[in-house]
């Protein structure tokens, strides 16, 4: 759900040329995961979750509209812990984890009741909200065709219950976005995609309106901090803010930087305590890449979250190396998708430098399509040979890696 027009993004199956040569059979069976995804935007498509041939869907929230729809796939779809996820084959119904989260997109629908917990005049607050959030300030028939706004502590209350009744849920999809516009008008009803889940642009044309930058961050950095609150990772969106969406983060972690042990150091301790510096790259190479689930410490609430995948990476390597900072105490993973990534000649121009500037331990894989089934598949298959083509890796091995990423971005 990157499209910084609105649009969902296609759901045709990748088409690609190539020599003619037979492929590599695409190992599925080592388990496909995909980092982001929104089927419950076309809830039709659910039904076809359990035959497919990834191994597990991370299907994001972004709207009022849609809390309850994901909340209701986990509930029927959910995994529950590491070892389900790596014993059930892929064939199992058992392949989601859910996020909750409201997207930048929306963020106009949420105001700081904090700032104005009492409202008399209904009408007149939703003037007032609208006209200070939205640049160039709206006319009031565009005022009056949006919903009326909802209290941002509304939003983090529900979506905190969420996240206790899934414990392996993620915040997200929430971010920043200055390239989006909202589109003119109300859906017609009459003549709607009835598929569809409501609330997303649904074909209408753009209006010059946009929502302001500050008060964007302001509903990231909430959602952030109940991730940092509850220990949750997050999946973050940014398009043309790359620099924004970097100090809000920092802004969050700021006097909680890691100690940097120099090499020096480290040499200097090791040689009287047997300490490991060794990087998450140097984890095992048994079956699939894989180790015993790590015991996890008590959690600690912080004001960000442990970790964040940064989802459809689009910025260039300089952007994406500044989140590999040693003294950053969130880890950063990094997503890539054939439908956003690949979409443009100028994402195409840039993809291979990006993915040799992620280090192999960070790099995740993801549809980002709104349907699921045989096209979400192919466009995981897609993007995937594309990583391991770049990275040098065999299927196998890459699919072990990559496998690994998640586990560890979701798990810890």
């Amino acid at each position: 759900m990157c499209s910084p027009t609105g649009e969902s993004t296609p759901h045709e199956a990748p088409k690609r040329a190539d020599d003619g040569s037979p492929k590599e059979p695409f190992p599925w069976h080592i388990g496909v995961y995909d980092a982001h995804c929104h089927p419950t935007d076309t809830m039709t498509s659910v039904s076809s979750i359990k035959d497919m041939q990834a191994r597990l869907l991370t299907i994001m929230a972004t709207r009022g509209q849609d809390q309850d729809l994901v909340a209701s796939v986990a509930e029927q779809h959910g995994v529950t812990d590491l070892k389900e996820l790596r014993e059930t084959p892929s064939g199992t119904p058992k392949k989601v984890v859910p996020a909750f989260g409201w997207h930048p997109w929306f963020s106009h629908q949420l105001y700081d009741d904090s700032k104005e917990p009492q409202v008399t005049d209904v009408q007149a607050h939703k003037t007032k909200h609208y006209s200070a959030v939205l640049s160039p300030t709206p006319e009031p028939d565009f005022i009056a065709s949006l919903p009326d706004p909802i209290p941002l502590s509304k939003f983090l209350q529900e979506t905190r219950q969420r996240l206790l009744a899934h414990p392996n849920a993620l915040v997200g999809e929430i971010g920043v976005d200055k390239a989006f516009r909202l589109p003119w008008g109300k859906v017609d009803e009459s003549s709607r995609n009835g598929d569809l889940t409501p609330g997303g642009r649904e074909g209408r044309m753009l209006s010059p309106h946009h929502v302001k930058m500050p008060h964007q961050v302001e509903v990231l950095k909430a959602q952030l901090r109940l991730a940092g609150e509850l220990g949750r990772p997050v999946s973050l969106h940014g398009v043309q803010a790359h620099g924004v969406l970097f100090d809000t983060l920092a802004s969050l972690w700021k006097g909680h930087e890691k100690e940097v042990v120099s090499r020096k150091k480290q040499k200097m301790i090791a040689k009287g305590v047997s300490e490991d510096f060794s990087s998450s790259d140097e984890s095992d190479d048994s079956e699939y890449g894989l180790g015993e689930p790590k015991v996890k410490k008590p959690y600690k609430p912080k004001p960000f979250p442990p970790r964040a995948c940064l989802h459809s990476f689009s910025g260039p390597p300089q952007m994406l190396k500044q989140y590999l900072d040693p003294k950053i105490p969130v880890k950063c993973y990094f997503s890539f998708s054939t439908a956003v990534n690949l979409g443009t000649a100028g994402g195409e121009a840039k993809f291979a430098d990006v993915i040799r500037a992620c280090p192999d331990g960070q790099v995740l894989v993801e549809s980002d399509l709104h349907v699921a089934g045989d096209d979400m598949d192919g466009y995981l298959e897609d993007i995937a040979r594309r990583i391991c083509e770049v990275k040098g890796w065999g299927l196998e091995e890459g699919m072990r890696r990559i496998r690994r990423n998640y586990e560890e971005f979701l798990f810890g």
